[in-house]
């Protein structure tokens, strides 16, 4: 089984192609035969964060050539595919619509299926690519931490396609405030990269900013963290910039780590899995891994060219729908605010 996997949800141009991969003690899994990612980031580092019109115009330039080079490494032709799999949702409709297009149009001319893929569900996947016998895929039912630019949120997945939100940002996603919090202090787009690495040079004791909604439910809130950080430097602080970053990164990574495992303790569950682009931050992979395994809790994390937007989650999570038989059809929408449940 082989499958064309198209991601355009935000920024990032993506096609992938992936296949049934080698079974496992937990069910099949998949192989990515290849992995193409055209990255924005240049286009929209001037205006400090992503202008949806640009983008939308960058992915229809780069849509087809993508696509062309990932069957070109992958060794196969458009014939050889068995279904399409393609970002619907949550992301900007405009970007959305160039991937949803290319793909039915692909799986028109060639009479097969096509999958739409929730963008989140997707990031879920990434942990269901195997990365070696040591790290296997995710045993159910496991809590899975969703933590990028545009969304925050506990997830309880009890199988393939049951999904239970257990929280989920009230107001700025982490990624969000991170990119805040850099176009603040002059350190350039984007903010989660540039903090995580100055932070490695400041002291995260330094300024002693709250942890918010620690200890209230599974529910996330980083805006006032946010604006602590700008209520602290329009003082004119005498703190150094790499102190103010590495207390705020402490400060939003403490909250996202303990709710991460008082769920998993709570729903019994012995797997927490990491997903979205901010969970490349060295920082909340250390704690996050070194505070669960305290209570004998595994951790999951893809490898950081998975954390980012990228069609090969698309296409593993599309391998499983194909699978359980549940595919879309040609009137496919694009769902900008598409929810996971």
């Amino acid at each position: 089984m082989k499958i064309l996997a198209l991601e355009t949800s935000c920024d990032e141009t993506s096609a992938a192609v992936v296949k049934d991969g080698p079974s496992t003690s937990l069910g099949a899994s998949t192989e990515i035969l290849s992995n193409l990612v055209a990255s924005q980031v240049e286009f929209h580092k001037k205006y400090g964060g992503i202008v949806p019109e640009i983008a939308s115009r960058k992915h229809i330039e780069v849509i087809n050539p993508i696509i062309k080079e990932a069957l070109e490494k992958a060794r196969i032709n458009l014939k050889d595919l068995d279904a399409v799999a393609v970002t619907y949702g949550p992301g900007l409709v405009g970007s959305l619509l160039v991937g949803i297009c290319a793909a039915k149009a692909i799986a028109y001319s060639l009479g097969i299926p096509i999958i739409g893929v929730n963008h989140l569900e997707g990031h879920i996947y990434a942990n269901f690519i195997p990365k070696s016998s040591n790290n296997p895929i995710p045993q159910f039912p496991f809590v899975c931490l969703i933590v990028s630019g545009g969304h925050t949120l506990l997830v309880l997945v009890r199988d393939h396609g049951k999904f239970e939100v257990l929280g989920r940002t009230r107001d700025d996603a982490a990624g969000e405030a991170f990119d805040k919090v850099a176009r603040f202090l002059r350190l350039g787009y984007p903010g989660g990269p540039i903090i995580d690495k100055l932070a490695k040079e400041g002291n995260p004791k330094a300024i002693p900013f709250t942890r918010p909604m620690l200890e209230q439910g599974y529910d996330f809130s980083f805006s006032g963290i946010k604006t602590a950080v700008v209520n602290l430097v329009t003082q004119h602080t005498k703190h150094e910039t790499r102190d103010i970053v590495a207390s705020f990164q402490q400060a939003v990574v403490d909250v996202l780590v303990e709710k991460a495992i008082r769920a998993a303790k709570k729903h019994k569950c012995k797997n927490i899995a990491l997903a979205g682009g901010v969970s490349a931050n060295s920082l909340l992979r250390k704690d996050l891994e070194t505070k669960a395994n305290m209570h004998k809790i595994k951790v999951h994390i893809p490898p950081k060219e998975l954390c980012t937007d990228n069609a090969a989650m698309v296409g593993c999570a599309g391998y499983y729908h194909l699978k359980q038989k549940r595919v879309s059809d040609l009137k496919l929408p694009a769902v900008a605010s598409l929810r996971i449940v």
